[in-house]
């Protein structure tokens, strides 16, 4: 499930990448409390809060602009435990990626995207072989391809944080969309050919996981 941003948009600004998994039977609470804006973040409500529905162990993950620079501070209050304990646990890396603009075009979530719930998202992350990271980066930069079913990609890349290199996270108008597009992957490997084979010959690891919006 490889997605592919276009190579024309420029890593501009900087984001937080939050993947959280919710204590036992606190997920309708977590994610009410997720969808909350963050009043403490530099832009309040800029912020792509997904569900998992099929792939890695986390349940959400928030994807939150932070501008053009991040900073850490060490007196930020610390979470109450009411919201702490909603939380078994989570990891968190700062990434740079396309502007706000940019992002919530491919995301399908500015003024003239599809405000509905029924687009399906897949989050991927990477971390390439030794020696093979510009090759990668230029492997998920490539436009979408034929059979490609995909509306909008964004590629991201670590700044500080998780075990990983590129984030890509690649939007389908419907889940009709998405399984055309798994269908015709499929028949792309089975012919020994595609997107499945190069990246192998590229990562020590990735994963995929599929997602649902629930903010905005």
């Amino acid at each position: 499930m490889k997605s592919s941003p276009s190579p024309q948009i420029a890593r501009t600004d900087v984001y937080h990448v939050h993947f959280t998994k919710a204590a036992a039977g606190k997920a309708t609470q977590l994610a009410d409390n997720l969808k909350k804006p963050d009043a403490t973040a530099p832009f309040p409500g800029h912020a792509l809060v997904l569900r998992h529905q099929d792939g890695d162990s986390w349940d959400y993950a928030v994807i939150q602009h932070m501008g053009t620079s991040a900073t850490v501070d060490a007196a930020r209050p610390a979470p109450s435990p009411g919201v702490r304990d909603l939380s078994d646990w989570h990891n968190d890396t700062y990434v740079n990626g396309p502007s706000w603009a940019e992002f919530t075009k491919a995301m399908g979530i500015d003024e003239s995207g599809d405000k509905s719930n029924g687009s399906a998202y897949v989050i991927s992350v990477y971390r390439p072989i030794a020696g093979h990271r510009d090759q990668l980066e230029k492997m998920l930069s490539e436009p979408p391809g034929a059979g490609d079913t995909s509306a909008g990609n964004v590629l991201m890349q670590h700044l500080e944080g998780g075990p990983w290199t590129f984030l890509t996270i690649a939007r389908y108008k419907s889940w009709q969309d998405f399984g055309t597009n798994e269908s015709n992957a499929v028949a792309s490997t089975n012919k020994n050919e595609g997107g499945w084979f190069q990246l192998r010959e590229l990562v020590s690891f990735h994963n995929d996981t599929v997602c649902d919006r629930i903010a905005p």
